[in-house]
This record gives structure tokens, C-alpha cells and sequence, in this order.
């Protein structure tokens, strides 16, 4: 008997949700965090990365409460479910991404930087050639880690943006500058000669 008031009080819960009570839904996220937090993390071994898919479940449970049945099972079974949909979707999309090693840290990026490499015989009107064809985000986020030297958490803080989008960009910011200012013989960009 206990447990259909239990099941009664989420299904309440959800159905206040659906109708766009902010109260409710804190009080959703309180009642069913436990929950969540134990499917996505049996799925999204990163951190980082079962933080965003919580959120987004959440985020998923705000606009879909509207949809559960008391017919159909109970607010936990619905709850339960998003959350595993979420964690799967995460999982499938990381397992199309190229396996990439992680960014170095600013320190080692600087001493990349002083070694002979690509990077390090190009001229400077090239490499700032080459930051224009970046996306604006990447850009943006380039001239906060790289100018302003914040951390990635920092960068977080100040975008609103989840740490791995942040990770992300910058790494993918750099393999393309990297990709755009190799000499011409190994596809990209010809650096003039230094006399």
C-alpha cells in the first residue's frame, strides 16, 4: 500500500511538471537524483560527461512530463527510462567520435610551442590567417584559454558551457590548425622561406 502512495506522489509530481511548475520540478529533481545518477553513471564512465547527461535528462524530464501515463507504469519507470535513453545516446554518439588524446596543459602547450614542430616555423600573419577559419566558438574559446589565460573550468564559468564542449573545441581547434599550417608538402598551408 505504501508503495502505490509512493508511485502516486512522483506520478503527482510529474503531472505538476507538465503543467510548468519550477517548484515541482525542483522537487523532481531532488526526488528522483539518486535514480538518474545511478543509470548514467552505469553507462558514462566520465565525470564530466554523466553531469551533462543528468542535466540533460532532467532537461528531457521538463519537457516530456506531459507524456507519462500512470497506465502505462509508474513515475519512476518513466524517470528511469529517460535516463537510460540519455546515457545510451551519449555512449553511441562517444563511439562515433575519433579516439583522441587529451588537450596538454597550458604549460606544455608553451613548451610545444618553443620546440621545432609545424607551429613553430610558421609566421605569425599565417597562424592568425588560419585562427580566422575557425569557427567563432572555437575562436572565442582559443582567446580565453590561449590570451586571457584561463583554465578550462574558468572558460566553463564564463561561457556557461559544458567542460567537455570546451575540451572539445580547443582540441579540435588545434588538430585543425595544425592540419592548415603544415607545410604545403604535407597538406597545408606553405610558410615562405626565412633568408
Amino acid at each position: 500500500m505504501s508503495k502505490v502512495r509512493e508511485n502516486d506522489s512522483g506520478g503527482d509530481l510529474l503531472a505538476q511538471v507538465a503543467q510548468g511548475a519550477e517548484r515541482s520540478m525542483n522537487h523532481c529533481i531532488q526526488e528522483f537524483a539518486p535514480l538518474v545518477w545511478s543509470i548514467v553513471r552505469r553507462h558514462v564512465r566520465d565525470q564530466s560527461a554523466a553531469e551533462d547527461v543528468v542535466q540533460e535528462t532532467f532537461t528531457d524530464l521538463w519537457k516530456s512530463a506531459k507524456r507519462f501515463n500512470p497506465a502505462m507504469g509508474t513515475a519512476t519507470t518513466f524517470v528511469g527510462l529517460l535516463a537510460r535513453r540519455r546515457a545510451i545516446d551519449y555512449v553511441r554518439k562517444e563511439s562515433r567520435q575519433p579516439q583522441t588524446e587529451p588537450l596538454p596543459e597550458k604549460d606544455s602547450l608553451s613548451q610545444a610551442a618553443k620546440g621545432p614542430s609545424a607551429l613553430g616555423h610558421c609566421e605569425r600573419g599565417d597562424v592568425q590567417d588560419a585562427l580566422q577559419t575557425l569557427p567563432e566558438e572555437t575562436r572565442t574559446i582559443f582567446s580565453l584559454h590561449f590570451n586571457e589565460g584561463l583554465t578550462h573550468p574558468e572558460i566553463v564559468e564564463k561561457t556557461g558551457l559544458p567542460l567537455g564542449t570546451v575540451k572539445t573545441r580547443l582540441r579540435r581547434g588545434l588538430i585543425e590548425l595544425r592540419d592548415k599550417l603544415r607545410p604545403e608538402n604535407e597538406g597545408g598551408i606553405q610558410t615562405a622561406p626565412k633568408s
